[in-house]
C-alpha cells in the first residue's frame, strides 16, 4: 500500500520546510531562545513523519511525491535517525550556546550563523534520505560540505579553521569521486535506455539493474564507495574527521557523528542494491568488507594511543561506521536489519557522548584524558551519563549497540564469513580494552589538586541525553517500534 496526490507532498515537504524555516527564523532574528526551540521542534517533525510514515512503509509500501522525492521503510528509519539525534543536539544546543554567549566564547553574529545552519544541515539531510533522484542525493549529501565547514570553524580558533581546512579539501575529492561515479551510473542507464523517468531514478535504476553495463558500473561503484566512504569516514580518506569532531561545537560534534556518517551510509546500501544486480555481487561484498575491515583495524590502533577524549570519540565513530558497512557488505536480510539498528543505536548514543564531552570540556577547560580524573566525585550525574553512553557504546547489554552488533555475527557466520567475524571480533576486544581504560581515568580516581568551578547540571542537558540513553536500552529490550520497519527496510536493501 503506498499514499500517493497532495497528502503525500504534504508528508514529504514537512521535514524540509520545518527545519528550512527553523533557519530563516534564525538568520532573521538572530539567536534567541524562541528560535532554538524552533529548531528543536524542526527536528521533532521530522522524526514524527518518520514514525507517522510507518502505516505505509512498515509493510512495504511507500510515500511517493512524484519521481523525485519517495519516503519507504529505509527512508523512514534514516529520518528516525535525524529527527531523534538531531532533537537531542539541538536541544543540548540550546544550553550551549546561552553559555557561550555568557561567557564570551562566541559572538552574538557567529551564534546567529549556528542557529542558522544547524537546521539547514538537518533540512539537507532529509533531502539526502527522501530523494529518488540518485543526482539529488548527491548534491544534498555535498552540501552538507559546505554547511559543515563554518560549523567546525565556528570556534574561529587555529585548531579549528585547520580542521575546517583538512575537512573541506578531503571531502572535496570525496565530492569529486562519488560525482564521477553518479556520471558513470547516469552513462550506463542512458546506454541501457533507462530513460522513462530519468537515468538516475533510484526506482527506475533498480528495476533495470540487470541491464546495466558490468564493467561501467563496477568502475562508478568503485569510485562511489571512496567518494560516500569519504563523508563516512572510511579508509584511505579518512582523516579529516577526528580533527572535525573534535573542534566542531559539541551539539554539531553529536550531528556530524550521529547523522551525517549514517546518511553516507546509507548511500551505499542505495547504490548496492543496483550494484549487487548488474556486476559479480562478490565484488560488491568484497570491496565493502575491505574498506570497512581496514577502517576498523585503524580505528581498534589510534583508539589505543589517544589522548583526547573529543578525538576518542571519534575515531569510535569510525568504528561504528565500519560495522555498518561489513552489515551492507554482508547484504542479507538479517545484516542489513543489524546494520541500520546499529546505526539507530550509535547516532543516540554518540550524540549524548559528545554532548557529555561538550558538557565536560566547559568544565575542565582540557580536552586531554590525563588532565580529567575523579569525574564521578565532582559531577556525578554527568559522569553516570557519560559512563553509560560509554556503556552502550561498547556494545554491552541491554543497549540496542549489543543487539546490532549480535545480529552482525549471525548474518556473517551465515553467511560463511566466519573468519570475517573472528577478525571484527577480536577488533572490537581491543576497541573495548582501548576505550574502557581511557575512560576509567576520566571518571574514577581522585580530581586534579585545584578543581575547576562545577556548577549544576541543566535540565536542558540532562533530559535530552537521558531520554536518548533511554532510547538505546529500550531498542535493545524490545524490537518495538522499529522491528517491522528495520524488517521492511532490509527487504530493500538486502539479497539472501
Amino acid at each position: 500500500m503506498s499514499l500517493t496526490g497532495v497528502p503525500a507532498a504534504l508528508l514529504v515537504a514537512a521535514p524540509i520546510v520545518a527545519p528550512l524555516a527553523a533557519s530563516a527564523g534564525a538568520a532573521k532574528l538572530g539567536w534567541r531562545r524562541s528560535v532554538a526551540i524552533g529548531t528543536v521542534a524542526a527536528a521533532l517533525a521530522v522524526l514524527a513523519v518518520g514514525a507517522g510514515t510507518t502505516v505505509w512503509t512498515a509493510g512495504g509500501g511507500a510515500v511517493e511525491a512524484g519521481n523525485w522525492f519517495r519516503i519507504d521503510a529505509l527512508s523512514g528509519v534514516m529520518l528516525i535517525v535525524i529527527g531523534a539525534v538531531g532533537g537531542v543536539a539541538a536541544w543540548v544546543g540550546i544550553g550551549y550556546l546561552d553559555d557561550e554567549l555568557a561567557t564570551g566564547r562566541t559572538t552574538a553574529n557567529r551564534a546567529r550563523w549556528y542557529g542558522t545552519l544547524v537546521p539547514l544541515f538537518l533540512a539537507a539531510m532529509v533531502v539526502a534520505v527522501l530523494a529518488n533522484n540518485l543526482g539529488l542525493l548527491w548534491a544534498a549529501i555535498e552540501a552538507t560540505t559546505i554547511v559543515t565547514a563554518f560549523l567546525v570553524g565556528h570556534g574561529r580558533s587555529r585548531k579549528s579553521l585547520e580542521a575546517t581546512w583538512k575537512y573541506v579539501i578531503i571531502c572535496s575529492v570525496g565530492i569529486a569521486l562519488a560525482y564521477l561515479g553518479t556520471v558513470l551510473v547516469n552513462y550506463a542507464a542512458t546506454q541501457a535506455g533507462v530513460v522513462e523517468h530519468g537515468t538516475l531514478d533510484w526506482t527506475e535504476l533498480v528495476a533495470h539493474a540487470g541491464d546495466l553495463d558490468p564493467g561501467v558500473m563496477r568502475l562508478a561503484f568503485a569510485l562511489l564507495v571512496l567518494g560516500f566512504g569519504t563523508k563516512a569516514g572510511l579508509v584511505p580518506l579518512h582523516s579529516w574527521l577526528p580533527d572535525a569532531h573534535s573542534q566542531a561545537p559539541a551539539p554539531v560534534s553529536a550531528l556530524m557523528s550521529g547523522v551525517l556518517l549514517p546518511v553516507a551510509v546509507y548511500a551505499l546500501a542505495r547504490y548496492r542494491v543496483i550494484a549487487v544486480a548488474s556486476v559479480d555481487p562478490s565484488f560488491v561484498r568484497g570491496l565493502l568488507l575491505a574498506m570497512a575491515l581496514m577502517s576498523l583495524v585503524l580505528a581498534a590502533g589510534l583508539l589505543l594511543a589517544q589522548r583526547d577524549y573529543k578525538r576518542l570519540l571519534a575515531y569510535s565513530s569510525i568504528e561504528h561506521m565500519a560495522l555498518a558497512v561489513i552489515g551492507v557488505a554482508i547484504g542479507t536480510p538479517l545484516a542489513i536489519a543489524a546494520a541500520l539498528l546499529h546505526i539507530v543505536g550509535h547516532g543516540l548514543g554518540k550524540a549524548v557522548l559528545f554532548c557529555g564531552a561538550g558538557e565536560i570540556l566547559a568544565r575542565e577547560r582540557s580536552t586531554r584524558i590525563d588532565a580529567v580524573r575523579g569525574l564521578f566525585g565532582r559531577t556525578p550525574l554527568l559522569a553516570g551519563l557519560f559512563a553509560t553512553g560509554l556503556v552502550a557504546l561498547l556494545g554491552l547489554p541491554p543497549f540496542s549497540l549489543f543487539a546490532s552488533e549480535v545480529g552482525l555475527v549471525r548474518a556473517g557466520v551465515d553467511a560463511e564469513l566466519g573468519w570475517v567475524m573472528a577478525v571484527v571480533l577480536v577488533l572490537l576486544l581491543v576497541v573495548f580494552i582501548a576505550i574502557s581504560t581511557k575512560a576509567a581515568g576520566i571518571l574514577l580516581g581522585s580530581g586534579p589538586p585545584e578543581p575547576a568551578a562545577v556548577g549544576a547540571l541543566r535540565t536542558s542537558t540532562v533530559v535530552p541525553l537521558a531520554a536518548g540513553l533511554v532510547v538505546v536500552a529500550v531498542l535493545g529490550i524490545v524490537d518495538w517500534p522499529l522491528g517491522a520497519l528495520l524488517l521492511a527496510a532490509a527487504e530493500i536493501v538486502g539479497t539472501r
